[in-house]
């Protein structure tokens, strides 16, 4: 068959690099794709942009397209799945009601009080009064979130009242019209946990730790993700505990119609005491987290994004290598404040072992150049968390651009546990 993915990041280029080795697949179209999606086997770009719903549409109608995979969260939110599968396509990724579990962070939120699952305290806001005086009354409410999508930048976690005020006042000098969360602010690990669901049951597909912040010991502003590990010792350890208040609650409501929901559900939680606190949902897959676990399912990937959109996922078994990946991203030094164009990139020596996958990269007269804030990530795998995240940062030294920056402390936490035994 013919499949499209929509989407033009990391995220998108792991999916057509894993769904592209799927002997069921001719070919692999990415709309508008990036460097990485035009040099990969079966794949072909395709410069439409993820918001041209129509043309989109159009194109996968007349290539005879047989299956859709969206990978980024805004044409989800606006209801991409409702209007491909309106006129005959089958697509895989929530419809425009269920991605409001990632487009409003206080539907979310509802939806997880609603079901007894364990999240931070909060408070919603319309206006910058409001919020000042809770936040002045509440001095557990220290974390400051834009109700809707933000790039996964609109999240500003603070020490101290004078830090929320600034944020505020940056927030509404934006957009005086914006809802806002206050939330308690946690302290704990995180992890993100990722289920595939069909509208009626859920399957785990992986679980991996994402480093959100821009510098090394988790300093500086919120970023999409700098790197990212999987599988996390964290997880297992806590494995029982999530299914029994995080998995089953959804799962149930899955099978009883109380959540109407087919894709996969990102979960961001942090363990705090014990607890798993969901802090998020996202409707799709994580980036750069997709990066980190796409090397490690040994199944194909195909089938079981198929049975999602046809309600079939108890059809479904996965495989996955038992080694920890390990990813690092490389990103435009003044990233997130801005992103870099037009620098040539050179790929010198990347051992065979090594996946780089491409974000903000573009072809230019057959010279791969920059195309964003985050630029590209390289990921390997090892049985040892610690060689895994050398062999990364190895890699990376086969990599370059002009203002090229990392972070240089991913996986610190596994690869320090490791290193402690």
């Amino acid at each position: 068959m013919d499949v499209l993915v929509v989407g033009s990041g990391g995220r998108e280029h792991a999916l057509v690099w894993k769904i592209a080795q799927s002997s069921l697949v001719e070919r692999v179209y990415c709309a508008p794709g990036n460097g990485g999606t035009a040099g990969e086997s079966k794949s072909i770009n395709v410069p439409i942009s993820s918001d041209r719903f129509e043309e989109l549409t159009q194109f996968a109608t007349q290539k005879k397209i047989e299956f859709v995979v969206i990978g980024p969260d805004n044409p989800l939110a606006d209801g991409i799945v409702d209007y491909m599968t309106e006129r005959g396509l089958k697509v895989f990724g929530p419809k425009k009601a269920g991605a409001k579990l990632e487009s409003s962070k206080s539907h979310a939120k509802k939806m997880m009080t609603g079901l007894g699952i364990p999240t931070a305290r909060y408070g919603v806001f319309e206006d910058k009064e409001s919020a000042l005086k809770f936040a002045r009354e509440n001095d557990w409410a220290r974390v400051v979130k834009e109700d809707g999508l933000a790039l996964g930048k609109g999240v500003y976690v603070c020490d101290e009242l004078s830090e929320v005020e600034a944020s505020l006042e940056k927030l509404y000098g934006i957009n005086q019209n914006a809802v806002l969360l206050l939330e308690e602010r946690l302290k704990g690990e995180e992890l993100s946990l990722f289920l595939l669901c069909d509208g009626k049951r859920t399957l785990t597909f992986a679980d991996c730790q994402d480093h959100k912040r821009r510098f090394d010991g988790d300093k500086g502003p919120n970023t999409g993700g700098m790197g990212a590990y999987s599988p996390v010792p964290l997880y297992e350890k806590n494995k029982h505990t999530i299914d029994k208040q995080v998995v089953r609650p959804i799962s149930n409501a899955l099978a009883d119609g109380s959540l109407e929901y087919k894709g996969v559900l990102f979960i961001g939680i942090m363990m705090q005491d014990g607890v798993p606190y969901v802090l998020e949902f996202n409707a799709r897959f994580g980036d750069p987290e997709t990066q980190a676990m796409m090397p490690r399912l040994k199944s194909d990937l195909l089938p079981a994004l198929i049975a999602c959109a046809e309600g079939k996922l108890d059809t479904i078994t996965l495989d996955w290598d038992e080694r920890f990946s390990c990813c690092v991203v490389a990103c435009a030094e003044n990233y997130p404040e801005s992103s870099s164009k037009g620098e040539e990139i050179l790929l010198r020596g990347v051992p065979d072992d090594a996946h780089v996958f491409q974000a903000g990269t573009a072809m230019v007269n057959d010279t791969l150049t920059t195309n964003g804030g985050r630029v590209l990530a390289v990921v390997t795998l090892n049985e040892q968390p610690s060689l895994a995240r050398e062999a990364a940062y190895s890699a990376l030294k086969s990599v370059s651009f002009k203002g090229m920056d990392y972070r240089k402390d991913i996986a610190w936490r596994v690869a320090d546990q490791c290193h402690s035994k």
